[in-house]
């Protein structure tokens, strides 16, 4: 089955909240049922809530929209995690991924990869060598995943305080579909002016985590 390329990728909005909740609830029920303890314990109420107004106020979280409008997908970038990595991985080299979610109904469609290559040509646009993530340790489903997109395994730490840890990345300049980028708009929903991405390695604060 073929799909019409209607999907695009903006920044997310507050409205787009309630949405956010329902795809991370989507996923948390999805993966209960393939074995894995990744996201184990559900992130509901006021606190993942905060999280998703803060990521949305600082212009990291952004959202696929379907031709429908619903939303189909989402990710955030954010600052380095230092439970992970350290100065001698040149942190400032990279942009962090962190969220991706793709809703049930979108499978098949090569969303996610098509997330993860946008962002990289953002990467490459700001000069910067990596595209980085970490993931939940004992998810060998998704390792894989992401080594068929070209990420390399760097090496997987594990702080007593965190379940994610399996460190890897890919070349800024790497595409897994090149001639199928998401197309992109500037704005969020219901505003008109563009949103403040941090560009500047100085201005990423934040130390997200999945």
């Amino acid at each position: 089955m073929t799909f019409a390329r209607t999907e695009y990728l903006r920044p997310a909005a507050v409205t787009d909240v309630p949405a956010l909740m329902g795809l991370r609830a989507e996923a948390e029920g999805w993966l209960r049922t393939k074995g894995t303890d990744q996201w184990s314990d559900p992130e509901t109420g006021e606190r993942a809530i905060a999280k998703w107004h803060t990521n949305i106020d600082e212009g990291r979280a952004w959202v696929v929209v379907g031709e429908r409008d619903q939303i189909l997908a989402t990710v955030s970038r954010g600052a380095v995690d230092r439970d992970f990595w350290t100065d001698a991985d040149h942190p400032e080299t990279a942009l962090y991924l962190y969220k991706l979610i793709v809703a049930r109904q979108a499978s098949g469609r090569n969303l996610g990869t098509r997330v993860i290559d946008r962002m990289s040509r953002l990467a490459a646009l700001e000069g910067r060598t990596w595209v980085r993530i970490d993931t939940w340790r004992t998810n060998a489903g998704l390792h894989a995943y992401y080594e068929r997109l070209g990420f390399k395994h760097v090496r997987t730490e594990a702080p007593s305080h965190r379940r994610s840890g399996w460190l890897a990345q890919r070349a800024a300049s790497e595409l897994a579909m090149p001639h199928d980028l998401l197309s992109v708009s500037p704005k969020r929903v219901g505003t008109t002016t563009r949103p403040r991405v941090p560009n500047s390695r100085s201005e990423r604060t934040d130390v997200p985590g999945q």
